[in-house]
């Protein structure tokens, strides 16, 4: 059922009372209802830190506060009802806001907020393994935090004193549910993921489903499977592990969470087997509901199950519409404390502060590259020129080349802040170079990055990696045929918030379609476009006006060496890890802020 009207627009002003002072207050919205099961789930994941919530969107704007009172009222509603609610979330839950990389150390803030969300089951990302001392504060405060909860089906953790590998926490755990007495086998996985830092080790995930131990739990009296992974919904680790519990039980329902994508998504598997992704950036909060679990053994090979899920816009005003709740009755005790800590934090690291303001929207997806809205033209055409400079070799050509999932969020007009910088590119990255690279074969690397080819593919380095998560999933553009929307940020088969299209009513935002329809949107959106972009862009710097350079200066961001390498062999050069030299000591992020607070000083 779609409600028409959300909610009076006069509760706008009393919101700010448990989001951040500053976030932009939320938009009414035609809503689609949650529907109950005897189990259901609330699922979070690939957050980066923006527990915070959305300042500049305001239909992602609730913060980690709300979202410890929009559970606790759900689970609430669940007892009343006498049935059961589960809060999971798969990982990537550091690197990309500045409440997270703000801090020294990383995080400093971050763990202990995160830890007030009652969560049930919890497993690894990827980006809490990239570097050693991240992975070292995950086992030492998320696991210990989550100590009931967390899972590592298959992830080691090298312990520092004794150098052996140890799981980074138990591989799986069998529960039962409060309500309905359910028998629960539940498991946490992270994809065959090989940038790990040497503290950890990933075993794939076809080795990890052969051990004992897992043939032993899929073995286990079980009413349902539920699988969380930091693995996109439609990568092949998702179909091996669900292939290997089919093998065992062909009948009990499975559910499936999945992350890493950074899109919304669903896919039923068979008739008792469903899968959910639940988006990006705190953007998101996934619902999926369960029906039709069989009372007695027997009765299983011909009990039907249903399945229902539902995309929840992370605002205040939805999160009310399906509570049944306003501003004076949502907001708990918990969860008013939870967003003070987030706002005393954000002020302890001065994250309003100002490095210069925006003159106008720059997207990622939202609009072609090459184009003057396009922030990768921005960067190739304005920025890169400029902070790719090295006095000493000025007189030698240079190409510079980033890829494009360096950049993970959209500019917005108005003030750039320092949490700002870590929202548009949150990574440690750093720009390195090999000098003096014959021109006829330096030409040839950007084309090779971004071919549609896989040539470039190595073991544990597909190219797909070099480019913005969303594109795992989606690989052309998404084009409506219809006036633009005023928007915001991208993603897959759905898109992104934005601004008002010819209806009043419609907000533009994510219009989801997947496997099964298009209803799955819990608010109704005008549709915004959605353009894939290339792994990499380069800019041509210093080259001669007429004719080409005998040599440039092969400039590149320090997390694509391999493929960097890799496309030089191709294209005729003899190169390896010994001929790279570092270009700058700051990172790229660093190097962009320095940009702009020199270019961008207008008042906002």
């Amino acid at each position: 059922m779609i409600h028409r009207t959300l909610l009076a627009a006069g509760l706008l002003a009393a919101t700010a009372e448990a989001m951040q002072p500053t976030a932009a207050k939320p938009v009414p919205a035609p809503m689609r209802d949650l529907q109950w099961a005897q189990l259901n789930f609330l699922h979070t994941t690939d957050t980066h830190g923006w527990h915070g919530g959305h300042l500049q969107e305001s239909q992602y704007s609730a913060d980690w506060g709300d979202y410890v009172s929009f559970a606790h009222h759900l689970r609430k509603k669940a007892d009343e009802k006498g049935v059961d609610l589960l809060v999971v979330d798969t990982g990537d839950r550091v690197e990309g806001n500045g409440l997270y990389d703000a801090s020294q150390p990383k995080g400093q803030y971050t763990y202990d907020i995160y830890k007030e969300q009652d969560i049930d089951i919890i497993c690894t990302g990827n980006h809490e393994l990239y570097q050693a001392d991240t992975a070292d504060r995950e086992r030492n405060y998320t696991v210990p935090n989550f100590k009931d909860s967390y899972l590592a089906s298959n992830l080691d953790y090298i312990d520092p004193n004794t150098g052996e590998a140890v799981p980074m926490a138990p591989r799986y755990k069998k529960f039962q549910t409060k309500n309905q007495k359910l028998n629960v086998v539940a498991f946490g996985f992270l994809f065959d993921f090989t940038g790990n830092a040497e503290n950890t080790r990933v075993q794939k995930v076809a080795e990890t489903i052969k051990e004992q131990w897992f043939q032993d739990a899929i073995r286990e009296k079980a009413d349902v499977f539920v699988v969380i992974g930091h693995i996109g919904l439609r990568m092949n680790e998702i179909r091996q592990i669900y292939t290997e519990i089919r093998k065992q039980n062909w009948f009990t329902p499975i559910a499936i969470f999945a992350g890493h994508a950074h899109v919304r998504d669903a896919t039923q598997l068979d008739a008792k087997a469903f899968g959910i992704a639940s988006g990006r950036y705190f953007e998101t909060i996934g619902w999926l509901s369960v029906e039709g679990f069989a009372k007695k053994a027997e009765d299983a090979t011909t009990q039907a199950v249903s399945f229902n899920r539902r995309y929840i816009d992370n605002n205040l005003l939805g999160l009310y519409h399906h509570t049944g709740l306003n501003e004076t009755t949502f907001p708990t005790e918990h969860g008013r404390n939870v967003s003070k800590s987030i706002s005393e934090a954000r002020k302890a690291m001065d994250l309003d502060k100002k490095f210069g303001c925006a003159p106008k929207n720059y997207w990622m997806a939202r609009t072609k590259y090459p184009s003057e809205d396009s922030i990768y033209t921005w960067l190739d055409q304005q920025v890169l020129p400029e902070i790719i400079v090295n006095e000493e070799r000025k007189d030698i050509p240079r190409l510079a080349i980033i890829n494009t999932g360096a950049i993970r969020f959209d500019i917005f007009k108005g003030p750039f802040t320092l949490d700002t910088t870590y929202i548009v590119s949150p990574f440690t990255s750093k720009m390195a170079y090999i000098p003096e690279v014959p021109y006829s074969t330096a030409k040839k690397v950007l084309p090779l990055l971004n071919s549609a080819s896989r040539i470039l593919d190595q073991p544990g380095y597909d190219a797909r990696f070099m480019g913005p998560p969303e594109q795992w999933h989606i690989t052309q553009d998404i084009v409506y045929d219809l006036p633009p929307v005023e928007p915001m940020p991208e993603d897959n088969g759905q898109k992104p918030i934005g601004g008002y299209g010819d209806d009043p009513d419609l907000v533009g935002g994510y219009t989801t379609k997947d496997d099964i329809g298009s209803d799955g949107d819990d608010a109704v959106h005008a549709p915004i476009n959605f353009y894939a972009q290339p792994n990499c862009i380069q800019a041509e710097i210093d080259l001669p006006a007429e004719g080409e350079p005998k040599v440039v200066d092969l400039v590149f961001t320090d997390f694509i060496t391999p493929w960097v390498l890799m496309a030089l062999k191709f294209s005729g050069g003899d190169y390896n890890e010994k001929s790279i030299q570092l270009w700058d000591e700051a990172p790229l992020t660093e190097l962009v802020a320095g940009w702009i607070k020199d270019n961008w000083q207008e008042d906002c």
